[in-house]
Order: C-alpha cells, then structure tokens, then sequence
C-alpha cells in the first residue's frame, strides 16, 4: 500500500471516529457524597451536526431519584474538534462550572461505589439479568420491561434481592407510565452498589432517535436496598 493510500485511509477512520462519537455519549462515573446521599455521574461527546463538543454533569439525590437541585450542568463548545477528538475536554469545563456546589455537596470522585454489573460494549444487551454478588452472599434478579409507541418510550425495573439467609426481598425502580419523547429502546448499561451499601444506582442506556439517526445517551434510576 503507498503512503499516501495509508494516509487517505488513516484520515477516513479518525473522520469515521469523529462522526460516531456524535452518535455514542461515553458515560462517566463521577462518584458519591461521603454520606452517600448524592451520586455524580456525566456524559460527553461530539454533536455530529457540527462536530463541537459537548458534555453534561448530573448530581442525583439517591434516596430521592430525583436530580439534586442545581446540580446539572452543560458545556457546548462554541468550534468544531478536530477528527479523532472525543469531547473530553466539554466535561472537564462542564465539571469546572459545576464546582461549587459539587464541593458543597462533598462529592467524592473516588467514591464510585461498586460495580455489581455491566453490559461490555459490543454485548447483546439483556432485559432480564440474574447474577451473585459473592463480596456479600445476595443474589439479583432484574428484570427491565419496556413499551415502545409512537413518539417514545417507557420503562420499569423489578428488582429481587435473595438475602443469604434465603429471604428475598423485592424491589422497583422506573416509571412505566412516563413515556420519554425520541427514545426507541432502553438499556441497563451498569448497577452500582452505594459506598454505604444502602442503595443501587442503576445506569440506564438510551437510544434515542432524531432525523439523522439513532443516538445513545445516559440517565440513572436509583433505590433503596436496605
């Protein structure tokens, strides 16, 4: 292969990799207040319409599964990247802005629970899952069900926690009647146990849908576990 066929085929992946980081938000695990009430996480990447970069930053009240009040922020990058830039440096500013209150509620960002599931990418995503939790002897079982209309889409968690003594306590997160405007499909991306043991932080994958195609963004559910 000539150089200069290896340089043309080189700018098309680094341009094919722009384009899809338009489409795919990475997700990020920003960590939990030392009390563990709030949780931090954020989502970045390249707006395929014009190639600026963007990112978003979201503190969640846990017990409460709502958004902590003043506790999101968005960057939008004002010039385009250029091709193979991934939008990190949109969440490093949207993580600037938000400073304040994220010292005010003691965010801790290596505080970022743990991990008791994750879809890998490139995975057939699941809607039933059934795993151990070994550390602590309880047993899952997850269940995501989902209805998909014109418009959008909704969706709810059931959640069966099997204790080691046998005992099995059940659980829900969602709102199957809150149907999501553009969103064609959901799916569990992660589930993250609280640093205090007392909550699960369900990570959820959306697919969203516009005029130029299918793109994937973030959102969380939490509950109680204890």
């Amino acid at each position: 292969m000539s150089k200069r066929l290896a340089l043309v085929w080189v700018l098309f992946l680094l341009a094919a990799l722009a384009a899809s980081a338009g489409d795919v938000a990475q997700f990020v695990n920003l960590g939990f207040s030392k009390d563990a009430r709030y949780f931090m996480f954020g989502q970045f990447g390249i707006a395929e319409k014009d190639s600026t970069p963007w990112a978003d930053t979201f503190i969640v009240d846990v017990p409460a599964n709502a958004f902590a009040s003043k506790g999101t922020k968005r960057f939008s990058g004002a010039l385009p990247v250029d091709p193979g830039a991934n939008g990190l440096g949109a969440l490093l500013n949207a993580l600037s802005d938000g400073l304040p209150r994220t010292k005010q509620l003691h965010i801790d960002h290596l505080a970022t629970g743990r991990l008791l599931y994750v879809l890998l990418d490139g995975a057939q995503a699941a809607d039933t899952l059934e795993f151990r939790d070994f550390q602590s002897g309880k047993s899952y079982k997850i269940a995501l069900t989902q209805t998909a209309a014109s418009g959008g889409a909704s969706f709810s968690i059931s959640i069966a926690i099997t204790e080691k003594d046998g005992t099995t306590r059940s659980l829900a997160a969602g709102d199957p009647s809150f149907k999501r405007s553009g969103v064609r499909a959901y799916h569990i991306k992660q589930i993250i146990l609280a640093p205090d043991g007392g909550s699960l932080v369900f990570i959820v994958q959306k697919e969203e849908q516009d005029t130029r195609g299918s793109n994937i963004r973030y959102m969380v559910e939490t509950v109680r576990a204890k």
